[in-house]
């Protein structure tokens, strides 16, 4: 890696809007205010961030999420949820990070020198109703990505989980979901959604809200059903929205065990051609059961992501826009 890269990233805003660490604490207890190894599977689906690693990789803001369980008993989902934060927010002040609701948050973190951290939902059937949303204390998520790896009554995903198989749109709860998110100032996330959920919760959004997809591929770089095709990308954009580049290698290219960090940069660089250079951004999945890129396993290998960024002739300000400007401005617009 260069000198100049570790400079410039170094001078970034570094904001990554997708992190899924907070499912393995749940699971196995993974803390996440200490700093872990790339663990027995060598940082192969887990292992690959903490709160103390994501520090030390100069990462100034993080969006973590929290999964659903899909098979959750009803009327349980939202307590749940609330429980779930509570945890979340405990683990961000004993790693000495702070908590932010706001892009004003963010920045007086950013001015005592803290990682800044927020909250979301990866299947917004973690809440019981859409009008639960109205009842859980404002400013405790940033995000709320509308569904996850499996239909919901919310929608369908993209997934082949689902059993609509990708071809299902938003539900009537979905469609209220959409409107009380907007209401809240609650980003709307369609990443996981199928292509029929995706079109209809663009229809229902609050035209004044920027949009966001904050960890897919692209799908004419690498085709897979979890990819965004470029009208989807042009959508998002138009709406001043964002689109977060995750760093799974299956989604990213082929041969997998080939797919280094310059297949991120090739899937970035294909939504800036197609959006412009506002819509891409960083979503990495980490610790998602994700496999990683080879030459960038675990968080504190991110900067190697702005050697390859030069390497094809980005220029600075393209990298510090994809590295952090463009999230930043996506939360202000919903949350100043």
């Amino acid at each position: 890696m260069s000198a100049a890269a570790q400079r410039l990233y170094r001078s970034c805003e570094v904001l990554d809007l997708h992190v899924e660490t907070f499912v393995w604490t749940r699971i196995l207890g993974y803390d996440l205010a200490a700093a872990h190894g790339r663990g027995p599977l060598r940082a192969r689906y887990v292992g690959q961030a903490d709160l103390p690693r994501l520090r030390a990789a100069g990462l100034t803001g993080v969006v973590l999420s929290i999964a659903t369980n899909p098979a959750r008993r009803p009327g349980t989902r939202t307590a749940t949820l609330l429980s779930n934060l509570a945890a979340l927010r405990a683990a961000v002040a004993r790693a000495g990070a702070e908590y932010v609701a706001d892009a004003a948050g963010y920045r007086q973190a950013r001015g005592v020198g803290r990682l800044a951290v927020f909250a979301a939902v990866q299947g917004g059937n973690a809440f019981d109703s859409a009008e639960d949303v109205r009842l859980a204390p404002a400013g405790l998520l940033l995000r709320v990505t509308l569904v996850h790896l499996t239909d919901s009554a919310l929608g369908a995903t993209s997934s082949p989980l689902g059993r609509s198989r990708g071809r299902g749109g938003l539900t009537a709860a979905g469609r209220a979901m959409v409107e009380v998110l907007n209401e809240r100032r609650i980003l709307v996330d369609l990443a996981h959604a199928s292509k029929p959920t995706f079109w209809d919760a663009l229809d229902a959004h609050d035209r004044g809200l920027p949009p966001v997809v904050t960890h897919t591929g692209v799908s004419a770089v690498r085709p897979s059903w979890r990819n965004l095709d470029d009208d989807q990308i042009r959508a998002v954009a138009e709406r001043d929205g964002v689109v977060g580049v995750m760093y799974h290698r299956g989604f990213l290219g082929r041969p997998a065990h080939r797919v280094g960090a310059e297949a991120i940069v090739r899937h970035l660089e294909h939504a800036i051609a197609v959006g412009g250079e506002g819509v891409a951004a960083l979503g990495s999945d980490w610790d998602g059961l994700i496999v990683t890129p080879r030459d960038m396993p675990t968080a504190l290998e991110l900067p190697v992501l702005v050697d390859r960024m030069l390497r094809r002739g980005w220029k600075e300000d393209r990298v510090a826009r994809v590295l952090g400007g463009n999230a930043l401005r996506l939360v202000t617009a919903a949350r100043p």
